[in-house]
């Protein structure tokens, strides 16, 4: 009986040991788990600061270089956050959206930079009217000119999936000579190019396209 007492007493023993190094085993798996997790954030945490670093490496690369080849068209060039706008690159005559002759050039060069520094980013034509005519129809002009800019970028060697195209039509908060229409108002009769390094729009500014023909000039 005595026997029978201490085997039970032993086999209770050996079973709390047992579970008491079970309980060890899983505590340090989890402790080994946790510290693998940290140092896979802190590796991750380390390559998004190396990209951060290499991205505005690329932006400063990028800017002084279209700012030497663009200089001689009068571009303007303002760096957003992981964005840069190039202004003044292509004027339209009134009421049209075909691209002139001398500004060709300007745009060539623009394409040829931004596929040697940048060839991932996605570039928005942001188009633009002057002040005459109705807020709809300039939309539409707005967009179809930034539509023939965007085909001349493609067909200049840019991707179709890099390059699209959006309206501000009259705007006046975008405009360059506010209130300006005519011979007065050139400079608001534009595009814009905006080379956008993350593949969003910029905040606040987007456009919805519309198409098709009005009535109004501008």
């Amino acid at each position: 009986m005595k026997n029978r007492n201490w085997a039970t007493m032993l086999g209770v023993g050996l079973a709390t040991v047992a579970l008491v190094g079970c309980s060890d085993f899983v505590k340090k798996d989890e402790f080994n788990a946790q510290a693998a997790q940290i140092s896979q954030l802190q590796n991750e945490q380390a390559q998004l600061k190396s990209d951060v670093e290499a991205n505005k490496a690329s932006i400063a690369d990028l800017k002084n270089e279209l700012e030497t080849k663009l200089q001689k068209y009068d571009a303007q060039i303002s760096q957003l956050q992981g964005r840069l706008r190039v202004d003044m690159v292509a004027h339209f005559d009134f009421n049209k959206s075909e691209l002139r002759d001398q500004d060709k050039p300007a745009l060539n060069d623009f394409a040829s930079v931004v596929h040697q520094y940048h060839p991932d980013a996605v570039v928005t034509v942001e188009g633009f009217a002057d002040p005459a005519g109705s807020t709809a129809y300039n939309q539409r002009l707005g967009l179809r000119r930034a539509k023939t800019v965007r085909d001349y970028l493609i067909a200049d060697g840019m991707s179709a999936d890099q390059v699209r195209a959006v309206s501000y039509g009259k705007a006046r908060n975008r405009q360059v000579v506010p209130g300006a229409w005519g011979e007065k108002g050139a400079a608001n009769r534009r595009v814009s190019l905006v080379i956008d390094f993350t593949g969003q729009s910029e905040s606040g500014q987007s456009a919805q396209p519309t198409g098709g023909d009005g009535a109004s000039s501008s």
